[in-house]
């Protein structure tokens, strides 16, 4: 999984089940950065982006979007809502970690 090949690289990582727990976690969690898939149930990755770009508290972690949608629309959905990084599954785990890094870096 990913959260395990995050860890194996020295990541702390969580994961929620469904769009209003990772928000709640996002919320709650000091997290350096959110990633986040945009096919959830409850509440979509698009609604959660949005919600936490909203929130003063949570406007400047960076949210990296890691989806199997690829359309056009749905990176442009993502920059729209305030991603700051897009990647599409199946990801590779170096690549991932470096998008984490760049982003972490500009925080």
């Amino acid at each position: 999984s990913i959260k395990r090949g995050l860890e194996a690289e020295g990541f702390a990582a969580d994961i929620a089940l469904d769009g209003v727990e990772g928000l709640w976690r996002a919320k709650e969690g000091d997290y350096d950065v959110v990633v986040l898939d945009i096919m959830l149930p409850a509440m979509n990755g698009y609604q959660v982006c949005r919600t936490l770009k909203a929130d003063p508290a949570t406007t400047d972690r960076p949210i990296l979007v890691l989806t199997a949608k690829d359309e056009p629309t749905d990176h442009f959905w993502a920059r729209e809502v305030g991603a700051d990084d897009f990647l599409t599954k199946p990801v590779d785990l170096p690549e991932l970690i470096r998008r984490i890094e760049d982003l972490t870096e500009r925080r």
